[in-house]
């Protein structure tokens, strides 16, 4: 039996990465990761968004297109193979999939339309439930909220926030809600953009089916750490596309250096761990939504997993090029940076690996 994207996934991901090939050149990133130009940065937001990506998640009912993770895989996976530099993980996929599970009947008519037709935007901050810092962490009281959020995955141009209180409570708060303060977090990925959030006293709009129930933010986290491990598969096979590249152009001692049996090997080693890693993260999609019971410990094996062999390939990649993959000119550290700031949001490695335990009984 054949178990792997469709036809109709296949081709979905097919045209994310035809326009990012197309419209998303090293030098348009490098243009959008130094700020220089925000209309282009739009064009490209604007060009993605007509293929529908805003309302895949959405049920039918709602004006969605009612997909499965699945095909939300298939285009996070498109999308870190030309390291796409648009909201996606938070934004259209998590956000829908809150408001599906925890919101309540007003709130999925109030919302999810709106995020379908891409009329409106959500930042998803959950950070803090995952692994809180110390001076982090929100209190909520009935529906006032106080405290600090990190991280805000697709915060740029968000017209609403989904945060979670320290128990699991969802909540959405406004941006332009007083006493709320929205700060710019500087990270090494320059093409999408996180939020610290700090509140006070901020009114806060409960999803009523979050109320004593984790079970909502656990799926809604699990959602996330399988997009975020799709969108570095995509970049670490680019990386690997890259290098075998270079291998076969660049000429060492009169001889293009993919003759040279270490790099042969660097090369095989990169695309023998990462095959895998597909099936691994194809399974945990698929679990998400058809195998309940196991969903949880497949986005963690998944996402800490991914996150290790990505690291290898990004760090492997780098090498092949030489010291030319450490220059500006080439631009490969857009998508090497890209991974190491997918390993760590969500729950790193060691964290999530720690969580696969205890789902196992392996703590006791």
């Amino acid at each position: 039996m054949y178990f792997g994207l469709s036809e109709e996934q296949t081709q979905f991901q097919d045209y994310v990465k035809k326009y990012l090939s197309d419209n998303v050149s090293v030098d348009e990133i490098r243009k959008i990761a130094n700020g220089d130009d925000s209309k282009l940065h739009d064009d490209i937001k604007s060009g993605l968004m007509n293929l529908g990506l805003s309302g895949l998640l959405v049920p039918e009912n709602y004006g969605g297109l009612g997909g499965d993770l699945l095909s939300a895989v298939s285009i996070a996976q498109g999308l870190g193979t030309g390291v796409g530099p648009i909201s996606f993980a938070g934004s259209y996929v998590m956000a829908p999939i809150a408001l599906s599970l925890g919101g309540s009947d007003a709130q999925k008519d109030k919302y999810l339309s709106k995020v379908a037709s891409n009329e409106i935007k959500f930042g998803v901050g959950l950070s803090e439930y995952v692994a809180a810092r110390e001076d982090s962490g929100i209190e909520l009281n009935k529906d006032i909220a106080s405290g600090k959020a990190l991280f805000v995955i697709d915060g740029d141009g968000a017209d609403f926030f989904i945060l979670s209180d320290k128990g699991g409570t969802m909540f959405i708060v406004d941006k332009n809600a007083e006493g709320l303060e929205i700060i710019q977090l500087t990270t090494v990925d320059k093409t999408r953009l996180y939020l610290e959030l700090n509140l006070k006293n901020v009114k806060a709009e409960v999803l009523q089916e979050t109320i004593n129930n984790p079970i909502v933010i656990q799926k809604v986290i699990d959602s996330g750490r399988i997009i975020l491990s799709a969108d570095s598969l995509g970049a670490s096979e680019t990386m690997i596309e890259k290098a075998v590249s270079y291998a076969k152009e660049r000429k060492q001692f009169n001889r293009v250096i993919g003759s040279f049996q270490a790099v042969k090997h660097m090369c095989a080693e990169m695309a023998a761990d990462l095959e895998p890693c597909y099936a691994m993260l194809w399974q945990a999609a698929h679990s998400f939504d058809h195998d309940p019971d196991e969903s949880r410990l497949q986005a963690c094996q998944a996402k800490s997993h991914i996150a290790e062999v990505a690291k290898m390939v990004s760090k492997k990649a780098t090498e092949v090029h030489g010291g030319m993959g450490f220059t500006d000119l080439l631009g490969l550290h857009y998508w090497f940076k890209r991974i190491g700031v997918n390993r760590q949001i969500l729950g790193g490695p060691e964290l999530v690996r720690e969580e696969a335990a205890e789902l196992q009984g392996f703590n006791q």
